[in-house]
């Protein structure tokens, strides 16, 4: 059985439509400098076209289930040398398929796979889906989140309700917009950028 653990392409489309007017603003919205807050943050060591250092402000009041699922990945070393696989401009940058995303491998079925974690159903909150916010991806079925992350690049309300949020970037924005874009219709990016090291700080 195949587990897409991509934003569902009709999702993705109606992203690119909605997300057009937000692209030539988004280094000015209050995400870039959000406030840091109780933590755990997750640490994530950049390399490619973009290099430099990306620390998230994870939620485990919002979504207890999906930040420590995370957390146990990153502390077994299961992100460090995982490929950020999918990257549109203007909406978002996707990574974690710890199972088919490692650079260096074969990776072309990165975005299909999980980790050898259960499944974990949605924690669906009213966190908005906005500039610098961590969300979960997951195929069709809303509790289908295994590994797979994404970090929004621009506001996506039609997100908001249908994904998980669990968390929010505090410093590296700047990383994250450099992140190399895809080139194919799906955002999937030839020669990848890779999070070479993720750790988690209290």
């Amino acid at each position: 059985m195949s587990f897409d653990r991509i934003l569902p392409a009709g999702i993705l489309a109606l992203g690119l439509a909605v997300l057009g007017g937000y692209a030539i603003s988004q280094s000015s919205t209050p995400a870039d400098a959000a406030e840091d807050g109780p933590g755990p943050n997750l640490v994530i060591e950049v390399d490619g076209q973009a290099k430099g250092t990306i620390v998230i402000d994870l939620f485990p009041d919002v979504a207890p289930q999906h930040v420590a699922q995370v957390t146990a990945l990153a502390e077994q070393g299961a992100y460090d040398g995982v490929v950020f696989h999918r990257v549109i401009d203007g909406f978002m940058a996707q990574t974690g398929d710890v199972q088919y995303g490692k650079k260096g491998g074969d990776t072309s079925m990165a975005g299909m796979g999980g980790s050898s974690m259960a499944d974990i159903p949605a924690e669906f909150s009213s966190v908005p889906f906005d500039r610098g916010v961590l969300g979960m991806a997951r195929s069709q079925d809303p509790n289908s989140a295994n590994s797979q992350f994404f970090i929004m690049t621009a506001p996506a309300p039609h997100l908001d309700g249908q994904y998980t949020a669990f968390g929010r970037v505090v410093s590296g924005m700047e990383v994250v917009d450099a992140i190399k874009k895809g080139d194919g219709g799906n955002g999937e990016v030839t020669d990848p950028d890779v999070m070479v090291k993720v750790t988690v700080q209290p």
